[in-house]
């Protein structure tokens, strides 16, 4: 079974976060990364092709 996909550039991003527990909102092109238990209670901005929609 593989291990889900999660950009390294956004994983690192939620880490700093995290250590800081600070909440911003997190603008990404990286439609392909799965949300992981990590990710949970942050804002991250996905982009459609037009516009970022916040997720």
């Amino acid at each position: 079974k593989k291990n889900p996909f999660v950009a390294n550039h956004l994983l690192r991003k939620i880490d700093k976060l995290n250590t800081k527990a600070e909440k911003e909102i997190i603008v990404t092109w990286s439609r392909a990364s799965t949300i992981i238990p990590r990710m949970v209670g942050h804002t991250i901005a996905i982009h459609n092709g037009r516009e970022h929609l916040p997720i």
